[in-house]
Order: C-alpha cells, then structure tokens, then sequence
C-alpha cells in the first residue's frame, strides 16, 4: 500500500501537502500512510484511488489484504478461518446489481453489435466525416441551452472565424468555447486521462471561458434550481462533497457497468448536482462522450429541436425526482445507437 500510494502521487507530481489539501486529510496522515506506520480508511483509499489515478480494484485488493493481515495474519487459526470466510463470501455471490430492463438490455445488445461493425471498418474513418459530426454536436449541444445559431452560422464561427450579424458575443463564443472542449475531450481520450475532478473543471472552464471567467472551472456558492424542475439541488456548501461522492462512484463502477449505462449515469448525476451556476448541461454531455470516445464508441448527439429536448428534459426529470433512471438510459442508448448507424452509414458501411 505504502508503496502504490508514494510512486502514484511521484507520477503525478504531487507533493504530500497538496495531496492532503485537495483531499481534506491532515498532511501527516498522507505521510503516515507512505511510510506504512498508518492504514487509510476505506473513505480514505477511495479518495486517493480517484485523485491519484490508482485502479480502484489494485488498490482495494492491497487495501483489504493488509487489514487481514493486520487483524489476524499471526493467529494460529488464520489459514482455516480464511478458507471459512471464502467459502461464505462465494456462497453468498457477487454483491446485488440492478438488473437492466430487457428493452434497455436488447438495445445494447443492437449497439455492441454495430460497434463491433464499426471497429472491423476503422480505416475508413474520416477526418472530415468526424470535423462534420464534431459541428453538429456543437451546433445541436448549444441549440438545447438556448443558441439561436444555425448549423451553417456554426460553421461560418468555428471555420471561417466569422462573426454573424445579429447574434450576441456570448453566442459567438459558446460556439468557439464548445468546439475547444471537443477537441479537449479527444485529447483526455488520446490520452487515456482517467476522469477526475481536474479534468471535470477543466472542461467547464473551457465551455465558459470568457463568458462568466469568475465561474469558468468553479464550483458555485449560491444555491439554484433546475429551469423547468421542481428539483432542488443540494445546498451550496454540499457541492464539493457531492463531487466527490461523484468521482468515488465513477472510480466503483467504472469497471463493471456497460460504457454506455456509465456514460448515461455520469451525465444524470452530474446534471442532478449542478455544481455550477451556467454550463452543467453542456460539461455534463461532455462527460458523457469523454466516457463513450475512450470505450470505442462515438459522440451521442442528443437533437436541440424541441421534441428532442423535451424528451431529453423529461427523462432527466424523472430520473431526479422518482429515482427512476430507466428511461433516461434508454434514451441515451436510442441517441447513441442512432449516432451508430448515421455514422456507419456516411462511411459507406
């Protein structure tokens, strides 16, 4: 543990008091458990699994195996109550997971599928085809917060470096600000950049960089409500400990949930918190595709025409207010699937 934890924090170059000061641990504590003279609490591994980048399953594993050995490695009946223990443990199975609804599992079971088809045609992938459909996003993530800019003005912004008659500074620059955050996700994706808290704020700073540059990258202080929803978020001293149940979640569940099912619950859950006062919608698509780009899929690119968005809103809605999720899944595997098969299609596949 000792070990993994000082060669992680090295590589990233971090020194023990900014690991403490981001995490909230005492400094001590942090060179405590580097010298092996002190054992994290399980809260405390998994704050430092997702800071420091550290699989979550390499470091529970090295985690739970020094608490046995602490507890009962020199006890003369250690061996047989551990073979007791793992019996117990496989008698009892792996721990419940949700089963997905047949619908929502056949459709991605229909998505596996055209990926696969998708990943035997990957030379015939086109930068142009990617630049066109990389504008549509834009064009259509901004059109669902309100930008009255066409698909062709977008274009004329973003190449042609144009400004449009009639439309505001600020439409103008969530156009450039949004097409900047693509690129920065593909290079996270290029990168295999686990997703984290720097690179969650990264991406907002991007979407709202000149445009509120006292919030671009910052959490809120102020408490807000959700247009158009009964649903109040936490209170504002809350965000920061709601993002960081946020990335604990995602560095648990990374390895087990279909790409498409976590890059569906990254995006409701971060909308649901609304860590900041303007751009959650768009960062949390971001995420959403981040999570899609680095599993081999391609951007889901949710419509801004107001049927789109009303479902889009509806299904998040009751996703917040009802506990019920399966709909807005089901809804991110229709739009990803549709991506899919547009896309296969323009290859020529």
């Amino acid at each position: 543990m000792k070990t993994l934890l000082k060669n992680a924090r090295e590589q990233k170059g971090l020194k023990t008091r900014e690991v403490a000061q981001i995490l909230g641990i005492d400094q001590a504590l942090i060179s405590k458990f580097e010298s092996g003279t002190r054992k994290p609490t399980r809260d405390q591994v998994l704050k430092l699994a997702s800071l420091l980048e550290i699989d979550l399953e390499t470091i529970m594993v090295v985690w739970l195996k020094e608490k046995i050995l602490y507890e009962i490695g020199h006890d003369e009946f250690a061996l047989k109550a551990l073979l007791v223990a793992e019996q117990e443990i496989r008698y009892q199975g792996n721990p419940f997971k949700k089963k997905l609804s047949t619908t929502l599992q056949k459709v991605l079971d229909e998505i596996d599928a055209l990926k696969s088809k998708l990943d035997k045609c990957r030379q015939f992938d086109s930068y142009r085809v990617a630049q066109a459909l990389e504008l549509e996003y834009t064009f259509e993530s901004n059109r669902i917060e309100g930008n009255t800019m066409t698909l062709r003005e977008t274009d004329l912004v973003i190449n042609e470096g144009l400004t449009i008659s009639g439309k505001s500074m600020r439409e103008h620059l969530e156009v450039i600000n949004h097409q900047e955050a693509i690129a920065y996700i593909k290079d996270l994706m290029q990168r295999n950049s686990s997703i984290n808290e720097r690179e969650v704020l990264s991406i907002h700073n991007l979407i709202l960089r000149g445009i509120q540059p006292e919030d671009a990258g910052r959490y809120r202080k102020v408490q807000v409500m959700i247009q158009g929803s009964s649903y109040l978020p936490p209170q504002p001293f809350l965000v920061s400990k709601e993002m960081e149940d946020y990335f604990i979640w995602y560095q648990t569940n990374k390895s087990s949930l279909h790409p498409i099912v976590l890059a569906a619950e990254m995006h409701e859950r971060l909308v649901t918190i609304h860590p900041f006062i303007d751009g959650n919608g768009r960062t949390s698509r971001l995420v959403m595709n981040l999570i899609l780009l680095q599993h081999g899929y391609i951007i889901a690119n949710i419509k801004g025409d107001y049927e789109s968005r009303m479902q889009y809103y509806q299904t998040l809605e009751t996703a917040q207010t009802k506990n019920n999720k399966e709909d807005f899944l089901l809804f991110i595997a229709q739009i990803e699937k549709e991506s899919l098969e547009r896309y296969l299609t323009i290859i020529g596949q």
